[in-house]
């Protein structure tokens, strides 16, 4: 029997979302930056550095960037002085990233395309783990936070940057409304593609709730783990350790 995993609303073949994730993103590779500004009216930014705050890079410390894309944390958190490696499956969402690099003088970074189910680095290589607006397009998220695991050293640490369901009463209605009805649009207007935007948003209704996901950390070895809300959970920072 075929391995079935969701694909937004839809319910798919296991082999073929990777393949339909990766048409999404390098469809919306160029504009991806300005939509982000567009549909969170600027706030991914407030969000991205709090969470890099949570992870508290440090100089010397080698961290992998998952899903990476575009650059936007490693950015963050080469400035702290970490040795990052971005890493993401797209192609054309590293190329992204390469280039935005280039314009801003980052030229210690890391680029290399992986899956992060199959991860091609060693056993203990990193000190933190970092995957932001990343791990809901993973197929089999199992398998990703067990790769986080194993290239962490003992004592390293990984930190999710993920959308959730805000718990708050009255935003979660209002939210529904924007991101079914007008982030397409939004898409539509800003990037040509209003579908990959229709994706993204039926994804986040489809990941897992705050405290199954969390779970889901512990199940993969990680310790000590946490789960930081925002916005009453609409954006969640979730934290372990390998212990």
């Amino acid at each position: 029997m075929n391995d079935k995993v969701s694909f937004g609303y839809e319910t798919v073949d296991a082999a073929d979302k990777a393949e339909r994730v990766g048409a999404v993103f390098s469809s919306v590779a160029k504009k991806y930056d300005v939509m982000n500004d567009a549909m969170s009216v600027g706030m991914h930014r407030l969000w991205k550095d709090k969470f890099v705050r949570r992870v508290k890079p440090r100089v010397g410390e080698q961290i992998l960037d998952m899903a990476g894309g575009t650059g936007d944390i490693a950015f963050r958190m080469a400035r702290e002085g970490a040795a990052v490696t971005v890493s993401d499956i797209n192609q054309d969402m590293l190329d992204v990233g390469i280039e935005r690099a280039m314009e801003r003088g980052f030229d210690e970074l890391v680029w290399s395309r992986q899956n992060a189910e199959e991860l091609s680095f060693p056993d203990r290589f990193f000190d933190a783990y970092t995957i932001a607006f990343g791990i809901r397009n993973v197929t089999h998220i199992d398998k990703a936070l067990a790769e986080a695991h194993r290239v962490l050293k003992h004592g390293g640490r990984f930190f999710c940057l993920e959308f959730s369901t805000t718990e708050w009463p009255g935003f979660k209605e209002v939210y529904d409304l924007y991101s079914h009805k007008l982030v397409p649009r939004i898409g539509e207007a800003i990037a040509g593609d209003a579908e990959s935007y229709r994706y993204l948003i039926e994804s986040i209704r489809r990941f897992p709730p705050m405290p199954e996901f969390e779970g889901m950390i512990r199940k993969a070895g990680f310790a000590r783990t946490r789960v930081e809300p925002i916005l009453g959970g609409l954006v969640a920072i979730h934290s372990g350790w390998k212990i």
